[in-house]
């Protein structure tokens, strides 16, 4: 039949014609096989079959030809009948082809209906087009627009981030910076208020850093810089952020310490505050009003010479977690879907990047959750012990009472006062010991400090204060101690009677602090080993802005140092050039100058034909804090890099590696 039809159509002309245009074009008989009753040659390139070979091993059926895809099959017929029974003049679709190589062609199938009946059935054109090359390139944009809505989306994801966590450190500035000026009188109140903006402003710093490199947003890459830092420091700084937030939200914030024998490290600070206040931020946002937060540390032992591992927890008695979204907390820009949370602010980043930098520190993060009953998250990071700390002053003879209604930490307090030689009685509640004041004094054996918790159940610190005071002593020394702030109930502590306050969590350094202070009368000495002073150094200082030149100047020379100054690159090595041999200790020299860069004019001093010029220590000023603009003031010959805006202790710290 079908040898006898194609007798009747040939048009050698027509089908070279069709075939030169790589056009494959057929036509079939509208029945249940889709039946080829004539095909052009190209139709047979295309599937890699001759035409002899198509109709030996699939009788010229398209359904036997696509028999390994039966769903090709199935989407044929149902687009082709719906096409015809809603008298549409033909049908389009795409489909992949098996071809005989065993590879997959895609191809455009465009059909024509006709008026042409064969044998009572009608007569189907069809062309294929082969579009593989097509599928590929579209595949190639696809993925390329989905990496650039992906890259997109997570710049955008990420500055909403930063801006939220910029503002929690910015809180803490603005709310020091009032109390400050409500305590201008007052000295010690002053300088604790400058010494947490201070901190705040640290880490507020180190996040614009991460804002404006934008080069860690896009490739996911992100160091970690080791430095000496204080975990007491970095404590402190982490809970003075934290304090107006849970304040607001009327939360029991408890900071406790359990076997911390280390308080002096080797980590990056910035990064470490970064995994603290993220977690706690967290907690605070998903806590309910009077709800608890607890951030608590431990330290253990470690397989790692020279190290300790500290393990990190933060429980809350927040909504908690839903089983099935565990799994995938620490993905990055995903969020529980709940009502409970939907108001909430956040991106979905913070956590994901806890993650990240934890894995950078080598250490691991854990969660468990209980839905409506809150949500712990443990941190272990193995951290280098820094053999360099503060000398413990002897507390041998003293007699110390520690009221706090945590049992573990009173232990944990007594325990650390007996390691400093004193002797430490405690008691969970403040009744409790005002009872044991009056029998310690009835014995005729009574407390040279007394260490009081704020926040207790019942009678709390101030109360007890003022019961104690009617017990003891007026000269025995009362603190409080909380991890809140000292201005909430400063005037009301004082009036009842107590001397001071210490702020949680209790270090050794901390307590010997306070024991220094309030106890022996005297300011706090603690033996911290610092860089040398810089008496009789002369430091050629070049830099181009006045203001900035005032500040070095001024930081420089309270530390001892005789300064000398140059307003740009040019005039900075002209005044190398003119001293003698070894006149200057140090150079540090700003980057972006006007008339000559700090880059060419360190190249020009190493280049002088003088003996100092390749050894004299020359220290880079820049904003540009990056690990390219690092290496780029190495490769122009400077020794070392001290980011903008830089502080009395970072410049005693950085010169003090070179003098």
């Amino acid at each position: 039949m079908i040898k006898n039809y194609a007798n009747k159509v040939m048009d050698y002309e027509y089908n070279a014609f069709m075939t030169l245009m790589n056009v494959s074009v057929s036509k079939h008989l509208f029945d249940e096989h889709f039946t080829v009753l004539w095909a052009n040659d190209y139709f047979y390139q295309l599937i890699g079959y001759t035409k002899d070979e198509y109709e030996a091993s699939f009788h010229n059926h398209v359904d036997e030809y696509f028999k390994n895809d039966p769903d090709a099959v199935a989407l044929m017929g149902e687009i082709i009948t719906k096409a015809y029974q809603q008298q549409e003049p033909g049908y389009e679709f795409e489909c992949p082809m098996q071809v005989k190589s065993g590879k997959t062609t895609w191809i455009r199938v465009t059909g024509r209906f006709t008026d042409e009946i064969f044998e009572g059935i009608p007569v189907i054109y069809t062309i294929y087009t082969d579009i593989t090359d097509l599928k590929v390139m579209q595949r190639k944009l696809s993925e390329a627009l989905k990496m650039a809505e992906s890259a997109n989306r997570a710049k955008s994801n990420f500055l909403s981030q930063m801006s939220h966590d910029i503002r929690t450190p910015m809180n803490a500035i603005i709310g020091m910076t009032e109390i400050a000026a409500m305590h201008i009188n007052d000295p010690t109140k002053t300088q604790d208020c400058l010494k947490k903006i201070s901190l705040s402003s640290q880490h507020l710093l180190g996040l614009i850093n991460d804002v404006l490199d934008m080069s860690k947003i896009e490739s996911g890459n992100i160091v970690i810089n080791l430095e000496h830092v204080s975990l007491p420091s970095i404590l402190e700084n982490v809970v003075a952020i934290m304090q107006p937030t849970v304040k607001e939200r009327k939360q029991q914030f408890d900071v406790r310490l359990l076997h911390v024998e280390h308080e002096e490290l080797f980590s990056d600070p910035l990064r470490l505050r970064q995994i603290f206040i993220n977690i706690l931020s967290n907690a605070s946002k998903f806590t309910p009003e009077g709800g608890k937060i607890t951030f608590e540390v431990e330290e253990l032992s470690c397989q790692m010479p020279e190290s300790s591992l500290f393990r990190f927890t933060f429980s809350d008695t927040g909504m908690g977690i839903k089983p099935e979204f565990l799994p995938y907390l620490f993905d990055a820009f995903t969020r529980e879907r709940d009502s409970r949370v939907d108001k909430t602010e956040g991106s979905g980043l913070g956590l994901a990047i806890t993650h990240k930098l934890t894995e950078l520190f080598g250490g691991t993060i854990s969660v468990k959750s209980q839905l409506g009953e809150g949500t712990t998250f443990c941190v272990e990071l193995p951290l280098k012990i820094d053999s360099l700390g503060w000398e413990p002053i002897s507390c041998e003879g003293l007699k110390v009472l520690v009221v706090d209604n945590d049992i573990d930490l009173c232990k944990h307090l007594a325990q650390t006062l007996a390691e400093l030689g004193a002797k430490a009685l405690w008691c969970w509640n403040g009744a409790d010991a005002v009872k044991t004041v009056a029998q310690e004094r009835l014995s005729g054996q009574s407390f040279n400090l007394v260490l009081l918790d704020w926040q207790m159940p019942g009678m709390d610190g101030v109360q007890t204060a003022l019961a104690i005071r009617r017990q003891a002593d007026a000269d025995v020394p009362i603190l409080i101690t909380s991890a809140y702030d000292w201005v909430d109930i400063e005037a009301e502590a004082k009036s009842a009677g107590v001397n001071g306050f210490l702020q949680k969590p209790l270090f050794k350094s901390t307590l010997c602090s306070g024991i220094q202070r309030y106890l022996a009368g005297q300011p706090p000495v603690l033996q911290k080993i610092t860089s040398p002073q810089l008496q009789g150094r002369r430091i050629l200082l070049v830099e181009d802005n006045l203001l900035n030149r005032e500040i070095a100047v001024e930081l420089l020379s309270s530390l001892g140092a005789s300064v000398e100054t140059a307003a740009d690159g040019a005039i900075g090595v002209a005044q190398f050039r003119q001293s003698s041999e070894g006149y200057y200790d140090l150079v540090l020299m700003d980057v972006q100058m006007p008339n000559m860069n700090g880059y060419e004019a360190t190249r020009q001093i190493r280049t002088l034909p003088r003996q100092d010029s390749s050894t004299i220590p020359i220290i880079a000023m820049t904003a540009d804090a990056f690990a390219e603009d690092v290496e780029a003031t190495r490769k122009a010959g400077m020794n070392s890099h001290l980011p903008k805006p830089f502080n009395l202790d970072s410049l005693r710290k950085e010169i003090g590696r070179f003098l």
